[in-house]
């Protein structure tokens, strides 16, 4: 057998086949997503106490996600707003179900479930009024994702998650999409004894861990920088408050000292919405961070199927020389089968020809299955490739922007400092 069999990433694209039936296929264009007919929001958070499957009590977040339907907005009618509430295990059930349905796809990432990269003054409490209104926001980024997305849009247990409040978990687990998850045991064999392995989704495993290393590295920066710039704020209280107490002893300067002290109390308290502010494009940043696992989940999946593959192809070459050795009487290898002939006696032609027989129906449904498999592949890396490209579009439209509004949000703070002294100077020459 040629090895070509087994190196379905190198397909040419002509010859490529469509895509498996049982996928929706993407839409002719944008405005056939949902993200297009439906507005989807996650308008509030709210803090529940329930009991867990072991029947204990626990507290627990509900995020309401709303719907409402574009189209009668259009023609001028107002459609009712659709409601139900979530919960954060929820929506990662949906995502998993998402990452096994459609392996070749760069499923978008999950709000982190515990604060990570802030600064000290900002708590990490997962029920913390702040986190939990970040979150939020998250989960609502979310849902628009999946729902711009040319070929996840259409899932139809998506719409049921947005629109159906009781029967969608029942709905998830009837798919079997647990057991076609693929064991880590599984996934880690299968990265070591690729003999194949594709460049380009190798040059991509390693592109997305010095992505997930440098953004990590830039959110600890930011995080160590914000705590300093928190503590440079709230020194200027120190100046509001001298200001003022001097003020209290000063007849002339007085007037002067007070109207500085009182913008210098103003620049310490803006520092908490500017971090809040900052917060927001910290977690731009950490989508991508998580994005970076969802490119790597692509990865292994290619590499699962290129193992299978060459497992086949393998199992395949084996039985052929079998059949080829019973077939002239000859061993080209040792074997224990062969050691036993040898020593009790030949096989009776009968025998041989049974085997023989077996072999080579094995051996055709061992063709058959290594052309699917091949098919499959080509089928995979077509598929996989398109979607990564278009990650990559999205990827360096969303970053420049965030990055851009975090340079202008630098600028426009950085201003008002100046402004604060240029007011206390004022204040100043008055006395």
């Amino acid at each position: 057998m040629e090895s070509s069999e087994a190196e379905p990433s190198e397909s040419r694209p002509e010859e490529d086949g469509a895509a498996p039936g049982s996928e929706p296929q993407p839409p002719d264009t944008m405005e056939d997503c949902l993200a297009k007919k439906m507005e989807i929001t996650v308008s509030e958070a709210e803090k529940r106490t329930g009991r867990n499957a072991m029947n204990m009590q626990e507290t627990y977040t509900a995020y309401l996600i709303e719907t409402r339907a574009v189209e009668s907005q259009n023609e001028g009618q107002c459609s009712p707003v659709d409601s139900l509430w979530r919960r954060y295990s929820e929506f990662e059930l949906l995502r998993n179900y998402l990452l096994v349905t459609y392996p070749h796809i760069v499923v978008p990432p999950l709000p982190e479930k515990r604060a990570d990269f802030v600064w000290h003054k900002l708590s990490a409490d997962n029920m913390d009024p702040d986190f939990v209104e970040r979150r939020r926001i998250g989960l609502e980024n979310f849902l628009l994702r999946v729902a711009s997305h040319p070929v996840l849009c259409q899932d139809k247990i998506f719409y049921s998650f947005l629109t159906q409040e009781g029967g969608w978990k029942e709905m998830v687990n009837e798919t079997g999409f647990q057991l076609k998850a693929d064991s880590r045991l599984k996934a880690l064999n299968a990265t070591f004894r690729v003999k194949n392995p594709d460049k380009r989704f190798t040059e991509l495993k390693h592109y997305s861990d010095e992505l997930q290393s440098v953004i990590s590295h830039l959110l600890r920066v930011r995080a160590r920088v914000a705590d300093r710039l928190y503590g440079v704020y709230k020194v200027h209280g120190n100046y509001g408050r001298v200001f003022s107490e001097w003020s209290a002893i000063e007849k002339e300067m007085g007037d002067g000292l007070q109207s500085a002290g009182h913008h210098m109390d103003v620049y310490a308290a803006s520092i908490d919405d500017i971090l809040e502010e900052e917060e927001h494009y910290a977690d731009q940043l950490k989508e991508y961070l998580f994005y970076a696992e969802a490119l790597r989940a692509v990865c292994r999946k290619h590499e699962l199927m290129q193992y299978d593959l060459e497992m086949a192809a393998q199992d395949l070459t084996s039985k052929k020389q079998q059949c080829e050795e019973l077939a002239t009487g000859t061993m080209r290898t040792f074997s224990l089968k062969g050691m036993t002939s040898k020593l009790f006696g030949q096989e009776t032609p009968e025998q041989r020809e049974a085997k023989i027989k077996v072999l080579e129906e094995q051996i055709q449904e061992g063709e058959e299955q290594l052309k699917s498999k091949n098919l499959e592949g080509r089928d995979f890396v077509k598929s996989a490739w398109a979607d990564i490209e278009r990650f990559k579009e999205q990827k360096n439209r969303d970053l420049k922007e965030a990055l851009i509004s975090y340079a202008v949000m630098q600028i426009s703070m950085c201003k008002k400092g100046i402004q604060v002294w240029t007011n206390a100077k004022e204040c100043f020459s008055k006395m």
